[in-house]
């Protein structure tokens, strides 16, 4: 009886370490990912590196609270707290800014989103800057099966905050073309 239990404990233990020593895959880690998890490391990052990740974040952000918004019944005190969350996400906010966005939402019957491939650019009309985002959205529904992967824009600006060379990030606009100001004056032309 002794040797069966002594059998049985070293079969165990072998087993244990067997299954400590198995390696487990490696899932590749996103850049925003090591951002949260740095415990205020320093992490070297370019300006452009830099916007690309609050970018990336911030239009995660909105699709997830619009999704988060419409899910509800757009009427109770929690819907609200959500939609005015989305609009400080925005440099000036109206119903008009959120219709696109929320039309294609819920047309597709959209429960989850991810954000992928981001790509920030300018482009100068006149005199004018305009900073763009170019991104990948994957859209997912309530049985988180992909309903497709779609190229969505967005217009940013970075608005300065304080002598500290800081600034607030907000959208001019999201899912619609760049706000382009049109040099041609009203009237006839020749």
């Amino acid at each position: 009886m002794k040797t069966i239990n002594k059998t049985l404990f070293f079969s165990i233990l072998i087993v244990l370490a067997v299954i400590s020593c198995v390696k487990k895959e490696d899932t590749p880690v996103s850049d925003l990912d090591k951002l949260r998890n740095t415990n205020n490391q320093t992490v070297q990052m370019d300006s452009t590196q830099a916007i690309n990740a609050i970018t990336l974040q911030k239009v995660q952000d909105v699709l997830d609270l619009s999704t988060l918004y419409l899910s509800g019944e757009k009427n109770t005190e929690i819907d609200t707290a959500i939609y005015s969350k989305i609009e400080k996400y925005f440099q000036k906010p109206d119903s008009l800014t959120f219709k696109v966005l929320f039309k294609e939402l819920e047309s597709l019957q959209v429960k989850k989103v991810k954000v992928n491939n981001i790509n920030i650019y300018q482009e100068i009309q006149n005199k004018d800057t305009l900073d763009l985002a170019k991104f990948n959205v994957e859209y997912f529904d309530n049985k988180n099966k992909s309903i497709g992967k779609f190229e969505k824009n967005a217009q940013y600006t970075l608005v300065s905050k304080s002598l500290k060379k800081e600034f607030k990030f907000y959208f001019v606009n999201f899912y619609q073309e760049p706000v382009k100001k049109d040099s041609t004056s009203l009237g006839v032309t020749k």
